[in-house]
């Protein structure tokens, strides 16, 4: 069985529909792949509920537990590692996990490792996406999966998806536009992924 281990911070509405693809799609017999666990650095992620609800175990580590970036991911690491028999997990995918990793870490899972960013990359890497997409007066916004490298929100691309600034938007509806394509996209990517491994 090919694991996914999927990390969250927050309310974890990608994970929840890689997961719902998951199923949807039969993965686990189609594919041969499943979601291992669903992580996170912060225990009040409401991410961690809805994976629970599905059977998912979880887990929280606490980056404020550790003193130095390297030992939280370095813990993390190996959290991670244990959800796979063989200690490798074949995709380990960024679902709203708010940190910027190690170049150890990023080494350590270097072509399983997946995010999904709120912008056209290389446009508007960072935070506040959409704010910056409509001060910057773009006809158009979307996400980007991509592989994570050392650079923040740099690595090479596998899937963008676009959508319309309207003129009436805020960072609000736009963002709500953008997320609709994320729910599509990612698992998309990931079953792309899994098939070929």
């Amino acid at each position: 069985m090919k694991n996914i281990v999927i990390l969250i911070s927050g309310g974890g509405s990608n994970m929840a529909a890689i997961v719902k693809t998951a199923q949807q799609q039969n993965w686990a017999d189609k594919l041969g792949a499943r979601v291992a666990a669903v992580l996170s650095n912060k225990a009040d992620a409401k991410g961690l509920a809805l994976a629970q609800a599905q059977g998912i175990p979880t887990a929280v580590l606490d980056h404020k537990n550790f003193e130095t970036r390297e030992a939280f991911d370095q813990a993390l690491m190996q959290l991670i590692d244990a959800q796979d028999p063989q200690g490798r997990p074949d995709l380990v995918v960024l679902a709203g996990f708010m940190r910027i990793l190690t170049l150890g870490f990023v080494d350590h899972y270097a072509g399983r490792l997946l995010n999904i960013h709120p912008s056209l990359l290389p446009a508007f890497t960072g935070l506040h996406t959409h704010r910056r997409a409509i001060e910057a007066g773009c006809k158009f916004a979307g996400a980007t999966v991509h592989q994570v490298t050392a650079e923040l929100d740099h690595g090479p691309i596998l899937a963008q998806a676009v959508v319309p600034v309207l003129p009436e938007d805020d960072e609000h509806t736009l963002a709500a536009r953008v997320l609709t394509q994320e729910h599509r996209i990612y698992p998309e990517v990931i079953a792309h992924l899994l098939s070929s491994k």
